[in-house]
C-alpha cells in the first residue's frame, strides 16, 4: 500500500517513511573548463607556482612589517620634528616680522600719504580746481549760447536756400537719366537679349543635349568595364588570400589559441592559490616569531618595568618631584600677587597723577525727566498719581 496516497477524499497525504529526509543543498565547485589537459597541466604549475611564490609573499610581508614599524618609530616622529622646525625657522620669524614690523611700518607710512598727499589734494581740489572749472563753465555756456544765435539767425536760412537749390537740380538730373535709361534698356534688348536667346534655344540647347546624352553612354560603358574588374580581383583575392586565411585562423590558430588560453588560466589560478597559501605560511611564521620576540624581549622588559622602575619612580615622585611641584607653586603663586600688587600701584599712580593734571573728571548730570521718580511714578487707575494726589 502507498503510504503517499490519501486514503479518503480530502485527508491530506501521508510522508513516505521510505524516503531519507531532504538535507540542506550540497554545494558544489563550480566545473572548470578545459577537460584533461587542464587537470593535467594544474597540479605540476600549482606546485612549481607555490614554490615560487612562498619566498616573494614572505618577503613582501617582512618589508610591509618593517615598513610600518619605520614609519611608526623613525618617519613620523621625523616628520613631526622637521615641521616643527620648519615651522621655528621659516613660519614664525615671518609672523613676528610682519606683526610686529610691517604692519606699524605700513600704517605710519598710511598716515604720512594721508598727510602730504592727499590732504593737500583734496585742499587743492575744494579751493582752486574747483572755482577755476565752475569759471570755466560759465565761459563755455555763453560762447554755446553766441554760437546757437549764429546757428539760428544766420547758418539756417542760407542752408535751407542751398537745399531748395540741390532739390531742383536734382529733379533735372534725375529726369534726364530716367530717359537714357529707357532708350538704354530698349536697345540692349533687341541687339543683345533677344539674339541670345534665340541662340540658346535653336543651336545651344539641342548641342548640349546631344553632348550629354553620348556622356551616359560613356560612362555606362566604364562602369561595366570597371565592375566585370572589380568581380574578377575579388574572386582572386578571395581565393588567394580569404580561403587560405580562414583555413589557418580555423584549423591552427583557434586550437593553439585554446591550450594557450588553457595554460594562461591554470597558472593565473595557481598564482592566486599559493599567493594565498604563502600568506597563511607568512602569517603563521611572523606570529611565532612575534611570540618569540614577546617572551625573549617583551616579558623581561615589562617584568623589569613592572616590578622595578614602577616602585622606584613612585619613590621618587612622592619624596622628590612632589616636594619640588608644591615649592614651584608657591613660588608662581607669590610672584602673581607680588605682580597683581604692582599693577594695582602704577594703576593708582597714573590715576592719581591723571586727577592732578587734569583735575576730577565731570560727573554726568541727572537729567530732568517729566516723569516723577521712586514713589511719585503715575499709576494707571490709583489715586497716589502726581496729578491726582492730594
Amino acid at each position: 500500500m502507498d503510504l503517499e496516497k490519501p486514503s479518503r477524499e480530502g485527508a491530506e497525504p501521508r510522508v513516505d517513511l521510505r524516503k531519507p529526509p531532504a538535507g540542506p543543498p550540497v554545494r558544489r565547485e563550480p566545473e572548470v573548463p578545459g577537460g584533461c589537459l587542464a587537470v593535467a597541466i594544474r597540479i605540476p604549475v600549482r606546485i612549481v607556482v607555490l614554490v615560487l611564490v612562498v619566498p616573494v609573499r614572505m618577503a613582501w610581508d617582512a618589508l610591509v612589517v618593517a615598513g610600518r614599524f619605520l614609519n611608526d618609530v623613525l618617519f613620523r616622529p621625523l616628520g613631526r620634528a622637521l615641521l616643527w622646525l620648519g615651522r621655528a625657522v621659516f613660519v614664525w620669524p615671518f609672523v613676528g616680522l610682519w606683526r610686529y614690523v610691517v604692519v606699524p611700518v605700513g600704517k605710519a607710512l598710511g598716515w604720512l600719504g594721508n598727510v602730504l598727499v592727499v590732504v593737500p589734494l583734496v585742499w587743492l581740489y575744494r579751493y582752486v580746481l574747483t572755482p577755476v572749472g565752475h569759471a570755466i563753465a560759465w565761459v563755455a555756456r555763453g560762447v554755446g549760447a553766441a554760437f546757437g544765435w549764429v546757428y539760428a539767425h544766420l547758418l539756417t536760412p542760407v542752408g535751407h536756400a542751398v537745399m531748395w537749390g540741390l532739390k531742383g537740380l536734382g529733379a533735372v538730373l534725375a529726369a534726364i537719366g530716367v530717359g537714357v535709361y529707357t532708350v538704354v534698356a530698349w536697345l540692349v534688348r533687341y541687339l543683345v537679349v533677344v539674339p541670345a536667346v534665340w541662340l540658346y534655344t535653336w543651336v545651344l540647347a539641342p548641342v548640349g543635349r546631344a553632348i550629354l546624352w553620348c556622356g551616359e553612354g560613356l560612362v555606362w560603358l566604364v562602369r561595366m568595364i570597371v565592375t566585370g574588374v572589380g568581380i574578377a580581383l575579388y574572386w582572386i583575392a578571395r581565393i588567394l588570400l580569404v580561403l587560405p586565411a580562414l583555413a589557418l585562423r580555423r584549423w591552427v590558430l583557434t586550437p593553439v589559441g585554446r591550450v594557450l588560453a588553457v595554460v594562461g588560466r591554470e597558472i593565473l589560478d595557481a598564482l592566486g592559490h599559493a599567493w594565498r597559501i604563502a600568506g597563511h605560511i607568512s602569517l603563521a611564521v611572523g606570529r611565532f616569531l612575534g611570540t618569540l620576540f614577546r617572551w625573549i624581549f617583551v616579558e623581561p622588559v615589562r617584568w623589569v618595568y613592572r616590578s622595578v622602575l614602577t616602585p622606584v619612580g613612585h619613590v621618587v615622585r612622592d619624596t622628590v618631584l612632589r616636594p619640588a611641584a608644591e615649592a614651584a607653586r608657591s613660588v608662581g603663586r607669590a610672584n602673581r600677587q607680588a605682580l597683581a600688587a604692582a599693577r594695582e600701584t602704577v594703576r593708582q599712580a597714573r590715576a592719581d597723577v591723571r586727577r592732578m593734571l587734569f583735575g576730577e573728571p565731570r560727573r554726568p548730570q541727572p537729567l530732568d525727566r517729566r516723569e516723577p521718580s521712586g514713589r511719585e511714578a503715575r499709576t494707571l487707575g490709583s489715586s497716589t498719581t502726581a496729578l491726582t494726589k492730594d
